[in-house]
């Protein structure tokens, strides 16, 4: 998969270095990845969740923070379209991202 763009990822990190380490690996993993559909993702992450639009919502380090990408799986493309903490998720509608 090509994932867009890990420079949100990385100011995200910055900012709150104790999930540098497991944003770094999802990235990696994502990147070497060749999701399919839903079901190769849920075999790999098991937590994630799935909604509206080809979007999935990956808890990071322990779900305290969310990470939403959209996926394009004919393109084989991720688009990073949110990442904050568990509180800021819950104030967004994850559909919208």
């Amino acid at each position: 998969m090509r994932v867009i763009a890990k420079k949100i990822l990385r100011k995200f990190w910055e900012k709150h270095s104790d999930c540098e380490q497991q944003l770094k690996v999802w990235y990696l993993e994502a990147s070497k990845a060749e999701w399919k559909n839903t079901k190769v993702i849920k075999a790999e992450y098991p937590s994630a969740s799935f909604v509206a639009d080809n979007r999935v919502v990956f808890n990071i380090k322990g779900n305290h923070y969310r990470l939403i990408v959209k996926i394009n799986y004919d393109y084989q493309m991720v688009w990073i379209r949110f990442i904050g903490t568990h509180a800021e998720y819950d104030k967004i509608d994850a559909t919208k991202f």
